[in-house]
């Protein structure tokens, strides 16, 4: 089969690889579609912690051509998604329900390989059934959707909730419609591109700020801002240092932040211990998808999460490393990798 192999830090290449063999406890899924994702960068930067040389590729979606003898649940034909990151299980964290800080968290597309190649393998306990009818190109999405899902968890909007998203890539516009179904009536988003700007507007967000053409901290938290003294909550999606220290300032006392953005490994923020201290806020860390994959799953098949427009392109495998080697083009949003397109 073909697949996009990480090498080494800086070289990831199309290369020909034996298609995978499973054990009594997996499924070879034929891959249909598998998102690109800001992490998928980090690794090949050497910016995230990965065990080279893998096939990337952690947002996927397909078919189910094989399973192990001891697979049960599962059928031939079965349309399926993936949770990629496996936990062990055992560790305290395991035990204490907290299975996205396990000690031994093994993740697919990042310690095994994943959904940049024609198959994978992949563990009966990480996969969930989709709808037979279900477009192949939005199953991909159950993974990115499954971490927004953990971060609106840990925020606990309220209906009539103020809510501020810093940041219009794949994440905050995701964010952004699940922070509407929660009942937040003041939703804004902030992004330096306009052509997101006006999909965040459409999906959901009351007001979009340009943090080009404004001081975002006074055009929102001002006090002739949208919401003078800070929202409710604000979520971090972008992942850059200039929202990250943003928004500590954008909360209300007492308000919280959710900090979801991927950040480079190593870069640092400064804030005030006493702002935090005085205005009492929560800053929130909020790591992967613990226990939300199958909700994703079912919010995407259920059609209230639109998918469509936030898919900007799908290129095939023989294009995946120029995407992953470089910047998202002006306006992407979401890149699908698509095995078997020409």
């Amino acid at each position: 089969m073909k697949a996009v192999r990480l090498e080494a830090l800086g070289s990831v290449v199309l290369r020909e690889a034996d298609k995978p063999d499973i054990g009594p406890d997996e499924l070879l899924v034929r891959v249909e579609a598998c998102g690109v994702c800001g992490t998928d960068r980090h690794l090949f930067h050497g910016e995230f912690p990965c065990t080279p040389p893998v096939t990337p590729g952690h947002e996927f979606s397909g078919i189910v051509e094989a399973i192990g003898q001891s697979v049960s649940g599962f059928a031939v034909g079965d349309r399926v998604t993936g949770d990629p990151n496996i936990a062990c299980g055992r560790c305290a964290h395991c035990h204490a329900g907290r299975v996205n800080l396990c000690s031994n968290l093994r993740a697919i597309g990042i310690h095994r390989d994943g959904g940049f190649a024609e198959y994978l393998a992949l563990p009966q306990k990480q996969a969930f059934v989709l709808p037979a009818d279900l477009d192949p190109m939005h199953g991909a999405f159950c993974e990115p959707l499954g971490c927004c899902l953990h971060g609106v968890d840990l925020a606990e909007i309220r209906p009539g909730s103020s809510v501020v998203v810093l940041g219009g890539g794949v994440i905050g516009l995701l964010t952004v419609q699940l922070a509407r179904l929660a009942g937040a009536t003041t939703i804004i988003l902030s992004t330096r591109q306009a052509s997101r700007r006006a999909l965040a507007r459409d999906f959901g967000a009351t007001v979009t700020v340009d943090p080009t053409a404004a001081d975002v901290i006074d055009a929102i938290a001002g006090p002739a801002g949208l919401v003078p003294g800070g929202a409710d909550v604000v979520f971090e999606c972008a992942g850059v240092r200039e929202t990250v220290e943003q928004s500590m300032r954008l909360a209300r006392a007492g308000g919280t932040v959710i900090i979801v953005g991927v950040t480079p490994q190593g870069m640092k923020a400064e804030f005030e211990p006493f702002d935090l201290l005085f205005r009492e806020l929560k800053v929130l860390g909020s790591f992967l998808n613990p226990y939300t994959h199958r909700r994703a799953a079912e919010l995407i098949a259920s059609g209230a999460i639109e998918i469509d427009r936030l898919i900007s392109r799908q290129v095939p495998l023989e294009e995946a490393a120029a995407v992953i080697a470089n910047p998202p083009a002006p306006g992407e949003v979401k890149v699908l990798v698509v095995p078997g397109r020409s």
